[in-house]
């Protein structure tokens, strides 16, 4: 049997194609065999079939691997499943003592790991499921009718579950769905507001609710405490809630990630305090990387009839084997395998949490739980003029809304963070939450994810090496967004838009002419602006990304301007967005009337070529027009008729004479047009300068050879500018002398005999001729 199953899993998790003479016949994914075709299928096709279903067509495309690279010991909880369903087969008596023997010993093992002492397991596929089978145990044991009226004994005595604030979210709801309870029996405490975390429960507050439920006649049945909070790990003051719960009567149950360094040498007296409790939740499946392992909920009662009708304990044979799996694999780890591994998740969180406090505009949500294995950071900018606190906390001279903005840009900062780092890292498993009073922040719990994706230490240092290289654009791009902001309000039309989800510099609008200011409806012709402008900008080759938006086709066409880094050059981005569009919304615009412009100017010249035929015909004279007079009379006298000819001009849409570009056509051979204006800011690059850059002339930044070389090229292009003029337009001064040299050459060659240099504004400048002026 354990043959087969290696081979079998051997062929499912590797994507080999058997070739047609191995099969015998061609299986493709579209044409299932069945019972219904055929005779039956043997053992090899099967899992051939099931191979080709499980990975596709994925050979066609490089994909990351279907199957978690899940390690012998994850061989071991999957084997478990095959073996409880051969061993169901047994006689009766041989099951009974088979199943009695893997749930003593696993019960016995899990308790003694844990540090539980005398307890009992019950194990399950859904998280959830143990609170709720813990809960209804708790309802019998405080209501001794339930069993008999049901529904009708709570109808006096409510029954109250307190949960915390910080709890997961939905679980109250999942409790009262499977108890069949109604919402206000649940009562959520809030955490701690103004002395100590702002996760863990607020214990004063919650002796006040009993207080009050107790009053009104309500039974508080059972509060849900946390060791480590589903957000940010933060566990809640145990030793207190427990004297609390003994002393009203009220049933406590501990869940929550930190539980499992009850497994180590040292465990913190918060979560130590856990063991004394009336039931706990545990999830060993992500702390040792087993898959398809149940969670387990230790409990500590008397009681077996109770805890038969609660669903907690089945004479099933089927139930107990619930537990077959994770008997293999606590005998595979064996105790020392067990603490090794939730000891490597705990120095993987404080090797990054220690080096989170060397790098600036990082801040560590969790400082206070040093043995908490869940690190949660977020970046923050330091406010100007103020001591170094997070943008988040109010400050007195900010107005709500400056801070509300201020909020939201750092949300979206960290939010694009952690987007790159989980790309740039894939073994850290970060996972990137919005918390209610910090905002959007980073979780790093390598207890849940370190033992599948095989995390070490060194992909603990490569994710702090990335996040010191991303934080100069991040604190860049929060800088030059007001910036950014200013330059768009102040250039006509642009207008800035407000997006607290892009992470960028900023958002801004093209409004053309046609643009309707107060509607959000489609804008076709915006849209069309938009795109064509989304792509001269991408043409431009800069280090900025440019995207279009929004998603939501409700809203109008926005420019979308990327992160950047300090030397971006505002004033010159914002002006050439508005330069660009401009150009594109009167080319649009050209094409658009191209049409009726066309249409009329055929019009008009067939209009002038009517009148100029009766013209013609009027000069000529009506002799001329009979076939035989006409040619003896042209040829005694001929009529010189002068040629008049009509071009269209598409710009100005209207027909104009060509009389003047025959009459001066020679004059303007030898003149040079023109050319054309540039911008107002526009500046010459350095070679190899992108785009958006900041000038670096005169900056003490550059070193002296770079400087020197800079101010070269720059001298070059102005020489360039500054040339004389050609050969064939003499100047209109007076005539050197035949032997002098020029007076430029002159002026410079006493300038150097001097020893003296002159400015590069100061040189002479080349008269202009006559012919030009």
């Amino acid at each position: 049997m354990g043959k087969n199953l290696k081979e079998a899993m051997k062929m499912l998790e590797h994507s080999q194609r058997r070739t047609e003479e191995e099969n015998g016949k061609k299986l493709v994914s579209g044409d299932i065999p069945g019972p219904l075709q055929g005779s039956g299928q043997d053992m090899v096709s099967i899992l051939q079939l099931v191979q080709n279903l499980m990975h596709g067509e994925e050979e066609e495309e490089s994909q990351s691997p279907r199957i978690q690279n899940i390690g012998e010991q994850g061989h071991i909880a999957l084997l478990g499943h095959s073996l409880g369903a051969y061993i169901s087969t047994l006689d009766k008596e041989k099951l009974r003592k088979l199943t009695t023997r893997i749930l003593s010993d696993t019960t016995l093992w899990l308790c003694r790991i844990f540090r539980y002492e005398n307890g009992c397991a019950y194990f399950h596929e859904e998280e959830r499921e143990g609170l709720a089978k813990i809960c209804r145990l708790a309802l019998h044991s405080c209501y001794e009718d339930f069993v008999v009226d049901g529904f009708n004994v709570l109808y006096n005595k409510k029954p109250v579950i307190y949960l915390s604030a910080a709890a997961r979210p939905g679980l109250g709801q999942y409790l009262c769905n499977q108890l069949g309870l109604p919402f206000p029996c649940l009562c959520r405490v809030p955490c701690n507001t103004m002395f100590g975390s702002q996760h863990q429960m607020d214990v004063a507050f919650l002796e006040k609710l009993i207080k009050e439920d107790l009053e009104r006649g309500k039974l508080p049945l059972l509060l849900v405490a946390n060791a480590g909070t589903a957000a940010v790990g933060h566990t809640d003051k145990i030793g207190r809630l427990k004297e609390l719960c003994e002393q009203y009567g009220i049933w406590l149950h501990v869940e929550g990630v930190n539980l499992a360094t009850l497994a180590l040498g040292y465990v913190s007296s918060s979560v130590l305090a856990a063991t004394k409790c009336d039931s706990m939740t545990l999830t060993p499946g992500p702390w040792l990387g087993l898959p398809a392992v149940p969670a387990v909920t230790l409990y500590k009662h008397d009681d077996p009839a109770l805890t038969l009708v609660a669903g907690l304990t089945s004479n099933k044979p089927a139930d107990k084997l619930r537990a077959l799996p994770l008997w293999l694999s606590l005998q595979y780890l064996g105790l020392d395998g067990i603490v090794e591994r939730i000891k490597h998740a705990c120095q993987l969180s404080q090797r990054l949490q220690e080096s989170l406090k060397k790098v600036n505009h990082i801040k560590i949500l969790v400082e206070d739980e040093l043995s908490s294995p869940v690190v949660v950071f977020r970046f923050f900018q330091e406010l100007p003029g103020s001591d170094p606190v997070p943008t988040t906390v109010p400050v007195p001279n900010m107005s709500p809304s400056t801070v509300g903005r201020e909020r939201h840009s750092c949300d979206a900062l960290n939010r694009w963070l952690g987007e790159q780092l989980k790309q740039l890292v894939p073994a850290s498993g970060l996972t990137v939450m919005d918390l209610e009073v910090e905002g959007v922040c980073i979780r790093f719990s390598p207890l849940t994810t370190a033992a599948v994706l095989g995390t070490r230490g060194e992909d603990v240092d490569q994710l702090v090496a990335c996040i010191q290289s991303k934080l100069p654009v991040l604190t860049c791009t929060l800088q030059l967004r007001e910036e950014f902001k200013q330059e768009v309000t102040g250039t006509a039309g642009l207008l800035h838009v407000d997006d607290p989800n892009w992470p960028g510099i900023g958002v801004v609008r093209y409004e053309h002419a046609n643009d309707d200011k107060s509607s959000l409806k489609l804008d076709p012709e915006g849209e069309k602006i938009h795109a064509g402008l989304l792509k001269k900008l991408n043409e431009l080759e800069s280090d900025l990304t440019f995207k279009m938006g929004p998603e939501y086709k409700s809203m109008k066409s926005c420019i979308y301007v990327g992160m950047a880094s300090d030397d971006v050059d505002i004033s010159e981005l914002v002006e050439t967005i508005a330069v660009t569009a401009r150009e594109i919304e009167e080319n649009s615009r050209l094409l658009e009337n191209m049409t009726e412009v066309v249409r009329k100017g055929i019009q008009e010249a067939q209009v002038q070529l009517r009148k100029a035929n009766e013209e013609r015909l009027l000069e000529e004279g009506v002799l001329r027009q009979i076939p035989v007079v006409g040619s003896v009379l042209n040829w005694f006298s001929p009529v010189q008729a002068s040629q008049k000819g009509r071009t269209f001009n598409l710009t100005a849409g209207s027909l104009e004479s060509t009389e003047h570009t025959y009459v001066y056509k020679a004059q303007g051979a030898g003149v040079t047009p023109p050319q054309t204006p540039s911008g107002t800011r526009a500046k010459q690059r350095l070679p190899g300068q992108k785009p958006f850059k900041r000038s670096l002339r005169g900056s003490d930044a550059l070193s002296e050879t770079s400087s020197v070389s800079h101010v070269e090229d720059l001298e070059k292009l102005e020489h360039l500018s500054g040339a004389p003029e050609p050969d064939g337009l003499e100047p209109s001064g007076p005539e050197p002398h035949p032997g002098a040299p020029p007076p430029q050459e002159a002026e410079r060659t006493g300038a150097f005999q001097n020893g003296a240099q002159r400015p590069e504004d100061d040189r002479p400048q080349v008269e202009e001729p006559e012919s030009l002026r």
